[in-house]
This record gives structure tokens, sequence and C-alpha cells, in this order.
């Protein structure tokens, strides 16, 4: 919690990984024999009250940059390894509330920077795999993204009505509805195709066109199934093993035969090579989204963008550790015609800000996780009252324009 002299207060919480990249700052922990299991957060904590607070007396919460750049200094390193991300960012936001509500507006209001709010198009979690539930297929995200609304209350509506479909779908087939971390289902299924095809069935279900009315995204996660040693991508779920042209050929297949409109790290985090072939290959038909490559950093981004890799960026606070370089890295993305999509963790808290973070800064996406969980669905619903208040004025970010780069 953050205050200031007219009384006003802010406060925030920061989410955590399970599917993290090693080239992420550093989420401070306080290690093996300590509570929690080693999870706990009071050095963090500790970082927070005795070296942040007294630095940060008599700062003008007003000026986010200056703050932030004063945590950045203080913490020193390049990770945020000497305090923690997770208490940098955590104080960062703070502030940033603290602001807005001394000056008696909404966050997003006080956060945009020039142009018009944006509403960012919903992408959705619908099943799972990976990391996100246990293994039971390799990929581990497979998304709905509602193409063909016009409000974002039309969105949210298309994405709650394919879950649903999907449960009763998994449901008919003998198939477990049980939840992965983020919301979506994590059936045990023969392979990452018949995925696809109960994506496709669930669409046309609740009534919509896929492809038209609804596109499909999955997240790869490559860098968790890549054997650095050997170069290759192993889908145990599927046992065999590829070469990454191999991976992206797979890759272009699906997108020949289904309507997958954007694919989120194709390849492993440092297979720049493979990065390229897949980009050469599919940017001008899908977006195709660094996280686990870029990780919010300016540095990583901006070496893809000299290289020609990928044509968007998945954007997560926590990765980089401050409000400001988060923002940056955003600008730097949109500059270079790249797609910026906000997204949430998978060990989320029932913190809204990224909501009115991504309205702000024209994020045109947001993938928060499924529409189930408090911690996921405070985000949705900060965004309908965000629409509510903007009123005639609100608009949804269109789909994005593939292949613009």
């Amino acid at each position: 919690m953050v205050g200031v002299d007219s009384g006003a207060w802010g406060m925030a919480s920061v989410p955590s990984g399970a599917s993290v990249g090693r080239h992420e700052a550093v989420e401070l922990r306080d290690g093996v024999g300590s509570r929690y299991r080693g999870l706990g957060v009071r050095q963090a904590i500790s970082n927070v009250t005795d070296l942040i607070e007294p630095a940060l007396r008599g700062l003008d919460a007003s000026d986010q940059e200056a703050v932030d750049q004063l945590l950045v200094d203080l913490d020193g390193t390049a990770d945020k390894s000497h305090l923690g991300a997770n208490a940098t960012l955590g104080v960062s936001l703070a502030v940033a509330r603290v602001a807005a509500a001394s000056r008696g507006i909404p966050l997003w209001r006080h956060l945009l920077r020039g142009g018009s709010p944006l509403l960012p198009r919903p992408m959705v979690n619908i099943l799972s795999g990976g990391m996100h539930a246990g293994g039971n297929l390799d990929l581990q995200d497979f998304l709905i993204v509602p193409s063909g609304a016009d409000t974002y209350a039309e969105a949210l509506h298309t994405c709650v009505q394919i879950h649903w479909a999907m449960k009763d779908l998994l449901r008919e087939r003998g198939l477990s509805t049980l939840r992965a971390d983020e919301g979506g289902f994590g059936p045990a299924l023969k392979g990452h195709v018949e995925a696809l095809e109960l994506m496709v069935t669930a669409a046309e279900r609740a009534g919509f066109k896929p492809g038209h009315d609804v596109g499909i995204a999955i997240d790869v996660a490559a860098s968790h199934f890549y054997d650095v040693e050997k170069h290759r991508y192993g889908l145990a779920s599927e046992k065999r093993s590829l070469t990454p042209a191999e991976l992206v050929g797979l890759l272009e297949e699906w997108v020949d035969k289904y309507p997958i409109c954007s694919i989120e790290d194709g390849l492993a985090e440092d297979d720049w090579d493979g990065w390229k072939v897949l980009t050469d290959s599919l940017a001008n038909r899908v977006q195709l989204v660094g996280d686990d490559l870029f990780t919010t950093n300016p540095q990583r981004l901006g070496l893809g963008i000299e290289r020609g890799v990928a044509n968007a960026v998945l954007v997560k606070m926590n990765q980089i550790g401050t409000l400001t370089e988060t923002l940056r890295v955003v600008d730097m993305a949109q500059k270079a015609g790249y797609s910026t999509i906000a997204s949430a963790r998978s060990g989320e808290t029932e913190d809204s800000i990224l909501a009115d973070i991504t309205v702000a800064s024209g994020m045109g996406q947001i993938k928060i996780g499924s529409v189930t969980q408090s911690e996921r669905l405070a985000k949705y619903n900060q965004l309908t009252r965000i629409e509510d208040e903007l009123g005639e004025e609100a608009t949804l970010a269109p789909t994005p324009a593939l292949g613009a780069r």
C-alpha cells in the first residue's frame, strides 16, 4: 500500500507464472527450508519496507517514470534479482493507483497517454495442456478469439458460450471437465489434432462459424519440450521428435486445416534461427507471438525486430518489473508494427489492474485465461465496467491486421 499527503492511497498485488521463460526478471522467493515450501515472500516484503519505502519518501506519486527509475536504480541489476521483480512491480503499480486516486479519476484514464481508450479483444483459454494441465498435451493452451464481435460485451459472451459448449462436448465423450491452472479444461486427449477438432466442434455447437465469427489461438510454449543439445522438439504425447523445420511444417499443416489466427511461442526462447523460419513461413497469414522469446524485455524485442522475427509480443508486467518499463516495451512494439497482447499469469491474483493498463495503452488484445475463477473474472468484469463508463465512446480493438509488418 502506498499513501500520499492528501490522504489518498493505492495498493496492488502481482502474479506469478508456472510457465516461466529463463530471460524473465527474477521473482524473489524465500527459498528451500522456509515457510510455504520455500515460496514465501518475506524477503521481498522486507525489501519493500526496509529499502524501497525510505527511498520513495518525498517523491511525487504523479511522476511514474521518476518513481520507476528510482526502483530500477535501487535494484541495480539487469533482472531485478536484488529487490525482486515482485517487490518492484507491486510498488510501481500501487503508485499508479494512488496517483489516479489523488486525481479522482479511474486508473485507465489516469494512464491514458493521448488518443482514445481501446477495449481489447479477449483471447480466452478453452483447453489446456503443457505445464498448465499436468502435461496431458505438449502444447500449453488452445484459445478462442472472438473475431466477429463488434463490442467487448459481445466478444465476452461469444467466449462464454463456447466454453459452455466445450464442457457439454467433453461430458458427452466421457472426458474430464476438471480445470487447469487458468480455468481451461484439461482432458486426457489422444493428441493435438483432437484438441483442434474439439475447438472447432464446440464453436459450431455454440452457433458460431469458425474462421469467420471466431478464430483459434494456440500457445505452443515450445521451450518446455525443446532439447537444446539435440536441437529437437519432443512431442511426448504423440511419441515423436521433430526438428525445428519439421515443427514449423506441422504448424503450417494446422494453419492450412484449422482457423488458427495466432501462434504463441511456436519455437523455443533461444531458437532464433527456427523462429526466422517460422516467421518467413507464416507471418503473412497468422499472428506470431513472442512470450518466452521476448519476456517483455526491450533488448530481446529489439533483437527480434532487427532479425525480422515474430510479429507480436505478449506483455507480462512481472517479466520486467515496473509499469514504465512495461509501457516502453508496448510503445516499442507498436512503433515497429508488432501487435501487443496484454497477458495475465497462471498464478494470478484478484487485482484487476491489468484491464486498466490494457485499455489505456491501446494493447488491442488481452489474454487472461478462461471465463472461470475469480482471479480471471476480476479482469473481465473490470473491462465490462470500463465499457459501461465509456458508453457510446467504447471501441473494441479490431482483429489484428496480420502480415502488416
